[in-house]
């Protein structure tokens, strides 16, 4: 089976194909420098254009869409979503919806646990994606798990304070691995409750579409209808309107 994959939830646009008969895999990606706009507007179709002809693949090949449906930025998640309805629609292609927090917690789980610093394996992984406003997406997996598809997360998608994360990974207990930019934004507070946490410039902490494909594999495909964003919280403008409505 051929899955395209891609996710713009972050302010990286991320773009795979993997061939699971021979589990080969393409990727391309748009990581904009620090303080530059997302690029998910101009630079999702021509990654998708990319990864199929770096792969000798048309669409005719492509077996099933996986598509990112966050938790991330409002407007990201639409470009994702909206893109991945309008191909799945015009080229009658399966789709399916799939995590960014498990895909992310996913590639460290299933990829580099190891390589995080210190000794011995984590009991879990933390995904941790920075939400602004002083807050993050979260959610975790147990380390034996991350891998499945449908998977129950120990803890469920949520939007919170670093705190208040730190807070519960406390009070879990376990060992966790933490990734993604919300983790190398908040490193101290998780540290200081026992989280490892990879080297900034670590692959672990980039969401990677790769990832979204190997989940889609066992996942049931919907109908385009079916597969919505997960924005766990108000767009960033409501936000901002109610404040100043009190």
């Amino acid at each position: 089976m051929k899955v395209l994959g891609f996710d713009t939830a972050t302010r990286a646009t991320t773009v795979a194909l993997l061939d699971s008969d021979g589990d080969e895999t393409v990727e391309r990606r748009d990581d904009p420098p620090p303080g530059a706009r997302p690029r998910h507007t101009t630079r999702l179709m021509a990654l998708v254009v990319e990864v199929l002809e770096a792969a000798g693949a048309d669409w005719s090949a492509v077996d099933r869409i996986a598509v990112g449906v966050g938790p991330g930025t409002f407007t990201g998640l639409r470009i994702g979503v909206a893109t991945a309805h309008a191909l799945a629609r015009a080229r009658e292609i399966d789709l399916v919806g799939v995590s960014t927090l498990h895909a992310l917690a996913r590639g460290a789980g299933a990829g580099g646990a190891g390589g995080a610093g210190g000794s011995g394996s984590p009991d879990s992984v933390m995904a941790v994606i920075d939400a602004r406003r002083g807050e993050v997406f979260a959610a975790g997996w147990t380390a034996s798990e991350v891998a499945v598809p449908e998977a129950t997360p120990l803890i469920a998608p949520r939007a919170l304070a670093p705190d208040a994360l730190a807070k519960t990974l406390q009070a879990d207990g376990r060992a966790w691995l933490a990734v993604g930019d919300g983790a190398v934004e908040f490193r101290a507070a998780l540290e200081h409750v026992g989280a490892r946490i990879p080297e900034p410039d670590s692959g672990l902490h980039r969401v990677s579409a790769i990832e979204h494909c190997r989940l889609a594999l066992g996942l049931r495909p919907e109908p385009p209808e079916g597969v919505q964003p997960e924005y766990l919280r108000l767009p960033d403008a409501e936000i901002t309107l109610r404040s100043a409505r009190q």
